[in-house]
């Protein structure tokens, strides 16, 4: 039982390692706002489109890095 457990843990790894070209360079996955700005995978920030402003958070969907309306509203300050 033990053994599986061991096996299972180091089958994963390789899911966790960051994706890389062939020559070993990583890969840079980020999003781009309406203003040319770059954000990391994770981050959040305030995004007007189409006249309409909300909290986006820079996600990932089929590979492709995306922006996900959280459902809550720009914050102000």
């Amino acid at each position: 039982m033990t053994r599986l457990a061991i096996l299972l843990c180091l089958a994963a790894l390789p899911a966790l390692a960051q994706p890389t070209y062939p020559g070993g360079r990583p890969i840079e996955c980020y999003c781009t706002a309406t203003d040319g700005g770059r954000f990391e995978l994770g981050e959040r920030t305030c995004l007007t489109v189409g006249g309409r402003s909300f909290m986006a958070l820079c996600d990932m969907s089929l590979n492709v890095p995306i922006w996900r309306d959280t459902g809550q509203p720009c914050v102000t300050g």
